[in-house]
């Protein structure tokens, strides 16, 4: 059975029990190519995606509204703060570092979200279930020691820290514009639409020639993410002048 047949029959199975039993389920957190499967398929009961905070890329799934059950409940994910005990002497720790430490104390990347870095120090999205169990027990991220506090919402420079940028493309296709933010070739480009790595807003861009919708969030797997802020002018030659904000 292939993995998306199989991860379908979850999704569906998911939906089934919130329909038939009247209360929300919930699936792991999902990769922007399982959201945009679970997009276009059809359920039994309605369906969201959170991440624990605004323009989350790994998000789960809540099976279920307020108007299907008539009552609303806390969704259960957590925010965790990872800190050097000693930031002078600790390492230069990046995304891996705080993932591998994580994944090191036998916890899947299923029941984790994103992970952000800011400053040295990492804020780490997971399930309710396990956040006590990582504050617990994550003494120790590479060669540095650190400390966990839950937190209940990123500072707000992280909420907001987006660079403005202008680029230059001669065309509004979205391989043209995503080969103008990541400066790469045309061809490149569209080698990352044919590898089905760029989604719109968490649904996978098909087609490499479509326009970006103005207000639109690119990601990019493995090259980042920004917000399509639209164009601002076309210079003389014909190119567009595109405003994005780059997601840091």
């Amino acid at each position: 059975m292939d993995s998306e047949k199989i991860f379908k029959d979850h999704m569906a199975d998911l939906s089934s029990r919130a329909s038939r039993g009247g209360y929300y389920t919930y699936s792991d957190f999902l990769s922007l190519a399982e959201q945009d499967i679970l997009s276009r398929t059809k359920t039994e009961v309605s369906f969201s995606f959170y991440g624990g905070y605004e323009n989350s890329e790994r998000k789960i799934a809540i099976f279920g509204s307020e108007d299907d059950f008539g009552y609303s409940e806390e969704i259960p994910i957590a925010c965790i703060q990872i800190t050097p005990l000693s930031q002078k002497y600790a390492d230069a720790l990046s995304h891996r570092d705080f993932l591998g430490s994580v994944t090191g104390l036998g916890i899947k990347r299923d029941v984790t979200g994103d992970i952000i870095i800011h400053e040295n120090t990492a804020y780490i999205f997971c399930f309710e279930s396990i956040a006590d169990f990582i504050i617990e027990n994550l003494k120790k991220v590479k060669h540095t020691d650190v400390k966990c506090n839950r937190v209940y919402s990123l500072p707000e420079e992280i909420e907001s820290h987006k660079e403005d940028m202008t680029v230059f493309s001669s065309s509004e296709r979205a391989d043209a514009v995503v080969a103008a933010v990541l400066n790469i070739s045309r061809n490149e480009s569209e080698k990352l639409f044919s590898q089905k790595l760029v989604f719109s807003d968490s649904k996978l861009i098909e087609k490499h020639d479509m326009t970006l919708k103005e207000g639109s969030i690119v990601s990019v797997r493995g090259h980042g993410r920004f917000l399509y802020c639209g164009i601002s002018k076309t210079t003389k030659k014909g190119r567009f002048c595109i405003k994005i904000q780059m997601y840091k």
